[in-house]
């Protein structure tokens, strides 16, 4: 009896743990970051591309 009543308590204390919440903040925080990486590099990449056209032309001429 004593032998179950452990299994039981170390069971209950396992389901607790808030691993599993943790690991689901982490994955939307990544998800978050890797959304607003994206969004800045749409927005910004096509003057980015102008400019480092220019600077190459200017360099080759």
């Amino acid at each position: 009896m004593l032998h179950y009543e452990f299994l039981s308590a170390w069971m209950k204390a396992q389901t607790k743990t808030e691993r599993g919440a943790s690991l689901v903040e982490y994955a939307l925080l990544v998800a978050l970051i890797a959304v607003v990486c994206i969004g800045a590099v749409t927005f910004l990449g096509g003057s980015a591309s102008d400019k480092l056209s220019d600077v190459g032309n200017s360099i080759s001429n």
